[in-house]
């Protein structure tokens, strides 16, 4: 038996061990805020935090500390119209998000400068590691979706805004190579 007959004998195709994350292991319905009304960055940051303080034993303070120390670090305003917050928190046993869409847009120091409309905040256990990343990958992802962002910013239900989140979400994902 030669190379020639070695050649023929089919390869297994590369087996993907990797666990696709997805929108709803994040993202509970309930987490998504409609209308948020705020006037200035300290203060959205300010009504997310108290938002995430009602799934999480982690008080209001502490989400809103951690995030603004973050923002320090960066801005998390990631260009059109959009800010994905981002922080890794003692108290917090799994890695979840909050959705909100704003009544009005607001300066958020983005970099293209553009005032910021739809907000997605993570919240990740201190330790998380890879799940951060991964969400955070996700929901970047998922954000670059201009027809996506722009029924986001088309509806102003609740239950809507869930489902355009959850189900855009494999096939934001499967368009994309495995990190």
């Amino acid at each position: 038996m030669g190379f020639e007959r070695l050649n023929q004998i089919e390869r297994p195709a590369r087996i993907r061990t990797e666990v696709r994350m997805e929108v709803q292991e994040l993202l509970s319905p309930n987490a998504v805020v409609r209308s948020l009304r705020t006037t200035s960055k300290k203060h959205a940051l300010q009504e997310l935090a108290k938002v995430a303080a009602r799934f999480i034993t982690v008080p209001e303070r502490a989400i809103f500390d951690v995030l603004l120390e973050r923002e320090r670090l960066g801005t998390t305003g990631v260009g059109h119209g959009i800010a994905i917050p981002h922080v890794r928190l003692a108290g917090v046993t799994r890695v979840m998000a909050i959705f909100a869409r704003l009544e009005k847009p607001i300066a958020f120091d983005s970099v293209d400068d553009e005032p910021v409309d739809l907000i997605f905040m993570l919240l990740a256990p201190k330790d998380a590691g890879a799940d951060h990343l991964k969400a955070l990958a996700l929901v970047s992802r998922l954000m670059r979706d201009g027809e996506l962002c722009a029924k986001l910013r088309g509806t102003d239900n609740a239950d809507a805004l869930y489902a355009l989140l959850t189900h855009a979400s494999p096939a934001a994902t499967a368009a994309s190579p495995a990190a």
